[in-house]
């Protein structure tokens, strides 16, 4: 769905993207994080054919960037972090604008179909002006849906919402991911990154790194078990620090922690071991870092 090789966005003597060569799969999710500044929105921009590259290239839908930019914009989403939308118009009239301009077709049953969709039908005849924020974030995915994209960018879809329109929102991304859409996210929320996304890409003006949110946690901090014990002692770190898939082996009070690559695998030799060496196993937990601690390892290292 999308390609970018050596992409590169350059405004006088800032520097905001940097040979960024990415490919976003067709159906996933895909993460770009990184902080203000970092040239995301820049990279968007690009892609939805709004501005145009400095250098390198990009294919978005088979179309390519700078050279069927009419054919980009025609059959792609987007949701801008700021969507601006005509405060005095209802929220219908908005969408009949848009659908127009898109020349979709049967635009009225389209607009009905995504009102219902994000819970604003009751409301469509009410000026924009009188909506909350959530609303307006829901109208504007709305209006980024009415042509029925494959591929869609949300620039912090949930940026400023309370918690039950964030759910509302983050449920409708899933749901666009369960019909097979192509949605590249960017958003500072790390969890809900973590939950929603199938891979993601650290961006700092150029690309740190890409994988699953589970790879890039066990490449940074391998996996770690936790054997809860009735006690520990000095035999039982020394006992289990020799099995030849152990990265290592520390004792917090009562508790055992092993970081290993394979937990799955690897679990019941610890367990056998631990019990030879006189342990009461209580119970086996994994300790798991957040995408947060993924996220400033790798920006921090930048």
């Amino acid at each position: 769905m999308i390609q970018t090789q050596q992409l590169t966005k350059r405004f006088k003597d800032v520097l905001a993207v940097d040979r960024l060569t990415l490919e976003v799969r067709p159906g996933e999710v895909f993460g770009f994080l990184g902080p203000n500044g970092a040239g995301k929105t820049t990279t968007v921009r690009m892609l939805t054919s709004l501005i145009g590259p400095t250098s390198g290239s990009a294919v978005v839908n088979g179309f390519r960037v700078g050279e069927q930019d009419t054919e980009i914009r025609r059959s792609v989403g987007i949701l801008t972090e700021t969507p601006g939308m005509y405060d005095n118009l209802s929220a219908e009239r908005n969408l009949r604008i848009f659908g127009e301009l898109y020349e979709v077709r049967n635009v009225a049953e389209q607009v009905a179909k995504y009102l219902k969709l994000l819970g604003l039908y009751e409301r469509r005849f009410d000026p924009v002006a009188e909506f909350s924020k959530g609303m307006k974030q829901k109208l504007a995915i709305a209006r980024a849906l009415l042509h029925e994209p494959k591929l869609i960018f949300l620039d912090e879809p949930t940026a400023g919402l309370d918690p039950e329109a964030s759910r509302l929102v983050r449920d409708f991304i899933a749901e666009l991911k369960a019909e097979g859409r192509t949605i590249f996210m960017c958003t500072h929320n790390l969890d809900e990154a973590d939950r929603l996304c199938d891979r993601i890409g650290v961006f700092k003006s150029h690309l740190l790194v890409v994988d699953t949110p589970a790879k890039l946690r066990a490449s940074l901090f391998g996996r770690k078990v936790v054997f809860h014990l009735r006690s520990t002692d000095a035999k039982m770190i020394q006992t289990v620090s020799k099995l030849p898939f152990v990265r290592g082996a520390r004792a917090v009070e009562n508790k055992l922690v092993v970081t290993l690559d394979d937990p799955e695998a690897n679990n019941p030799e610890i367990i056998r071991t631990l019990v030879k060496a006189g342990a009461d196993v209580q119970f086996v937990g994994e300790l798991r870092h957040s995408l947060e601690d993924v996220y400033f390892q790798l920006v921090k290292g930048a």
